[in-house]
């Protein structure tokens, strides 16, 4: 499990290889990854927008923005936590992820990053 806490937000994942895919003839590797957001902070904060950039070993890389996280906007409070699971899909068995999260924290009315650590996505075959 990778962690890391940025400014009282606590970042912690899990990530899976789930298989090969085809899509339009081109081979991927599938990934999930689960990501608990823990607030250990004292004010109530909000998840506004996620940042991805996917890293793959043939040197591609793909940046996602968006709203939210799998169609929230997650409302934390002091020692609340929230957990999902998504998915990539990358062109090699080898590669990485690494974002930051837009936040608001609702005592300041001020917006921050929240790093999201780098983490492997790696298919079991290739490490033998």
């Amino acid at each position: 499990m990778i962690q890391q806490v940025t400014k009282g937000i606590k970042i912690s994942i899990n990530s899976d290889f789930e298989g090969k895919h085809y899509q339009k003839s081109q081979l991927f590797y599938t990934f999930t990854y689960s990501i608990t957001i823990e607030n250990k902070s004292n004010d109530t904060v909000q998840l506004l927008s996620r940042h991805w950039n996917i890293f793959d070993s043939l040197n591609q890389t793909e940046e996602i923005d968006g709203e939210g996280v799998i169609g929230k906007k997650p409302i934390l409070n002091p020692n609340q936590s929230y957990t999902y699971t998504s998915h990539c899909l990358i062109s090699s068995p080898l590669g990485s992820m690494n974002g930051f999260y837009n936040m608001i924290n609702f005592t300041t009315a001020k917006e921050f990053k929240v790093q999201i650590p780098t983490f492997q996505l790696i298919a079991p075959a290739t490490m033998n």
